[in-house]
């Protein structure tokens, strides 16, 4: 990874040498890295307070606001890096996509997209879309000083499941129905997807992000062969658009074991991994080359601190020997999560490795 400038100008700052990116760049690092999906807001007292009252949404959209949910648990819990606060829905409502998050039901689309005319609906997205999130991270850099900041988006395959979906699904069948029936047309909406995610990310990473993730959080739905044939083309668009920045790209799927060759193929330099595959088994299906991401199971916390310390050193001890790795959920912090358990375990992890 150079410390160069970027063709656009994106400098490496005080964060280059933190041991989050260093564990991205497969470098020594003094301690492994932690942080938490969902680690922003959800389940502490502090997010909840700042957060009651104000749609999802809306609350993505004030600079101010994000950056406060955003630094809430790197000053809690003195994780290694923050992750922008925001949902993967926000550059489709930003290009004018009428959606809404519904509380306990997700993103619910009022249009979905299910023939060629619908994808008249996808513009592109400019920065001044979304010039909001440019504020909120200047905002953020300028607090988290050496911290970095992990920019993020959603995946092609996942934000076409939700367009066409209409909203939250279990089967998918009208996405599937699509890619598999008209492979042109679902070839076309993931490309299209594919250029407003680049741009979203372009956005976070001019803006001061140190590392961003892509976020394919349904993609353990397909079987590898769709997915190489389906998906991984426009995944792939998306890692080589920011790929000049220079900065780590992280790939994350829920249910992805069987796809995290590919996922990495794709173009990440960090592969995200869920709690059923352990690390040295993901290592091996990934290849060299990669750092890898996780996979303490979220429900773990929920055990009490000496069951937590022994799951979170089981995943330690799969992590010996990696190129690189950073600890992670399995997938995100779940609402009802103590969050002195989220506390213990970063510094549980950061006392064990410290070199």
């Amino acid at each position: 990874m150079s410390a160069k400038a970027s063709p656009s100008g994106h400098q490496p700052t005080a964060t280059y040498n933190s041991a989050f990116l260093k564990a991205c760049r497969r470098e020594p690092v003094p301690h492994t890295p932690v942080w938490f999906m969902r680690q922003a807001g959800r389940s502490l007292p502090e997010y909840l307070k700042v957060r009651e009252g104000i749609p999802m949404l809306e609350s993505c959209m004030r600079p101010e606001l994000v950056t406060e949910i955003t630094l809430q648990p790197v000053r809690r819990h003195h994780v290694d890096a923050a992750i922008y606060f925001s949902d993967i829905v926000v550059p489709l409502k930003a290009i004018g996509i009428d959606l809404d998050i519904k509380p306990g039901v997700g993103p619910v689309v009022a249009h979905p997209i299910r023939s060629r005319a619908d994808l008249a609906q996808l513009r592109d997205l400019t920065p001044e879309d979304v010039s909001y999130v440019t504020e909120a991270i200047k905002l953020l850099t300028a607090e988290l000083g050496e911290t970095p900041l992990i920019g993020f988006a959603g995946a092609p395959f996942t934000l076409a499941s939700y367009l066409v979906e209409g909203g939250p699904s279990r089967t998918y069948e009208n996405a599937k129905a699509m890619m598999y029936g008209d492979p042109e047309l679902w070839a076309d909406l993931l490309d299209r997807l594919a250029g407003i995610t680049s741009a979203f990310l372009k956005v976070q990473i001019e803006a001061g992000a140190s590392a961003v993730q892509l976020f394919d959080s349904w993609a353990g739905a397909l079987a590898p062969a769709d997915y190489r044939r389906s998906v991984l083309p426009a995944s792939a668009k998306v890692f080589r658009a920011v790929e000049s920045y220079g900065v780590p790209r992280i790939h994350f799927g829920v249910g992805t074991g069987e796809l995290l060759g590919l996922m990495g193929e794709a173009g990440a330099d960090v592969v995200g991994v869920d709690w059923r595959v352990p690390l040295d088994e993901a290592a091996r299906r990934v290849g060299p080359g990669k750092a890898l991401q996780g996979n303490l199971d979220p429900t773990v916390l929920f055990a009490g601190t000496e069951a937590v310390e022994t799951k979170a050193r089981e995943v330690l001890d799969t992590a010996v020997g990696l190129e690189g790795h950073i600890f992670n959920l399995g997938h995100g912090v779940m609402p009802s999560t103590n969050p002195d358990a989220l506390t213990r375990l970063v510094e549980y992890v950061h006392t064990q490795t410290v070199r």
